[in-house]
This record gives structure tokens, C-alpha cells and sequence, in this order.
């Protein structure tokens, strides 16, 4: 009976070994996956907040054109090069092209 008590005993401290992979796992998830995702959310709903008329921008599906009006939840984009006028989502907006962007590309 006494062996069954020392054994019982000694088992408990096992117990935070077998957790520790676990939560060391968990961590590195968190540090490499879940934080610069949620890094990454933050910067693109600021960016998103930031749009006003006249600014250049790409959308998920390759559309480029200006933003020429903005509503709560679309922006209308006038695409050229006949310049058609398009409602997209504001969601769909992936990039929005600066001015310094574009003198770097004609250089």
C-alpha cells in the first residue's frame, strides 16, 4: 500500500511535463502566426479608414482605378481607359497606390 502512495505521489509532477510541449506549441503559433495576422488586420483596417476621394487604388480582383466616391461599405472606382465608373466593396480594396509610388515607377 505504501507503493501505491509514493507512485501516486511522484505522478503528479509528471503531469506539468506532459503540458509543457503543449504550451510551448501554443506559444510558437501565437508569436508566428496569430500576432503578425492580427498586425497585418490592424493595417489594412486603418488603411481602409484612411481612403478619400481621389486616391488611387488596386483591388483583390486587379481592378486599378480612383476612387471617385465613398459610401459606408462600396467606394465607386472610375476605371480607365474609358474611364467606366464601378462600385466595388471597400473590402476588396488591397493597395492603395501614393503618388511617391508612382513617380518611382515612371523613373
Amino acid at each position: 500500500m505504501p507503493y501505491l502512495l509514493a507512485v501516486q505521489a511522484s505522478g503528479g509532477g509528471m503531469g506539468w511535463l506532459s503540458i509543457a510541449p503543449l504550451i510551448f506549441i501554443f506559444a510558437i503559433f501565437y508569436l508566428f502566426l496569430i500576432l503578425p495576422q492580427q498586425r497585418r488586420q490592424k493595417k489594412w483596417t486603418a488603411m481602409l479608414d484612411s481612403l478619400k476621394t481621389g486616391d488611387k487604388v488596386t483591388t483583390s480582383g486587379g481592378l486599378r482605378g480612383t476612387i471617385m466616391a465613398l459610401r459606408d461599405d462600396a467606394i465607386h472606382l472610375r476605371v480607365p481607359p474609358n474611364n467606366i465608373l464601378l462600385e466595388v466593396t471597400k473590402a476588396s480594396v488591397t493597395h492603395v497606390t501614393t503618388t511617391t509610388e508612382e513617380e518611382a515607377k515612371t523613373k
